[in-house]
């Protein structure tokens, strides 16, 4: 699998990162090691989970999706080859929401707990924490490098102010800074003055200081869950506008022009635009239609529709 500068790290992560939000919860354990392997099988290495996934499935309480994994790294004894990325900051039960250094640190020590391993290689500050000073979590992120339980941390559901004030934070003070930032992104945009509380979506601002700042751009609910491609399935209503229905028809006619579906022109596009996606999948085909993106060659021209359709 063709691979992706993380920031200033000088570490090489996979151009998809798998999304192992439901193994373990939604996803059964033959299903989420069915994916993880076809996942690895295909040069993939690059793994996400957080604390709290997947706390709202009914029956579950979160932690699941890092105790599977860490069973699977076991089973597998591939902990060497792939590289883990988990999260802290959103609440679950028993869990409050915040980035305090205490908060930081106890989950730390869990979802090290959780998956067996001794060193979380990327760690993110999952949502912003407007209630604790910078200065307090960062430096309990850097006091998390230092012990070797985190290798580099990462920013989540941050506004472009807020992400480049925690890097004034860091390299004021000496501490690491955040190398990369996990936002919603997809090729819709949301209609102006909408927002998706807790979440945040990435805008052009932030999208112009990670490219000056050489910090890496991550898109979750890259392919909307399935409302590219499914009848069943629609796009959040902060989407639906005459913008959004411009850029499907244009989405559709390249899709179409290639021969691939518009999930796959999807994540090409944002390859292409210098974000890195996330997929998920729970079947094989669900898997295959994701990696077969990487073989997706726009031309300058379909790239120009796509950036210039909508509004």
């Amino acid at each position: 699998m063709k691979k992706w500068a993380l920031g200033d790290t000088g570490v090489d992560v996979s151009a998809l990162c798998l999304g192992a939000m439901f193994f373990g919860s939604r996803n059964d354990k033959n299903v989420s090691y069915a994916m993880l392997d076809q996942y690895v099988d295909a040069g993939g290495m690059f793994i996400d989970t957080a604390n709290i996934y997947a706390h709202w499935v009914g029956g579950f309480h979160g932690g699941e999706s890092e105790t599977l994994l860490g069973e699977w790294m076991r089973e597998r004894g591939n902990r060497a080859d792939v590289f883990i990325a988990s999260k802290v900051g959103f609440q679950y039960p028993g869990v409050e929401r915040g980035l305090t250094a205490w908060q930081i640190e106890a989950e730390c020590d869990k979802s090290l707990r959780r998956m067996g391993i001794d060193t979380i290689d990327l760690y993110y500050a999952h949502v912003d924490d407007r209630n604790t000073a910078l200065e307090e979590s960062l430096e309990a992120f850097n006091r998390m490098i230092q012990a070797g339980k985190v290798r580099f941390i990462g920013a989540s559901n941050f506004l472009a102010w807020r992400l480049e004030k925690a890097r004034w934070v860091s390299k004021t003070n000496g501490w690491a800074q955040y190398c990369c930032i996990q936002q919603r992104h997809t090729y819709l945009r949301p209609r102006p003055g909408t927002n998706f509380d807790p979440q945040i979506a990435a805008n052009d601002e932030l999208l112009d200081c990670c490219r000056e700042n050489n910090v890496t751009v991550l898109a979750y609910s890259a392919l909307l869950a399935g409302a590219y491609t499914r009848n069943d399935r629609k796009p959040w209503q902060q989407y639906i506008g005459t913008d959004s229905d411009a850029r499907l028809n244009v989405l559709s006619e390249v899709a179409s022009e290639i021969g691939v579906t518009p999930n796959q022109v999807v994540l090409a596009w944002m390859l292409h635009s210098n974000v890195l996606p996330l997929i998920a999948a729970s079947t094989r085909e669900q898997m295959q239609e994701n990696l077969d993106a990487l073989d997706v060659k726009l031309t300058a021209e379909q790239l120009k529709r796509l950036d210039e359709a909508g509004a």
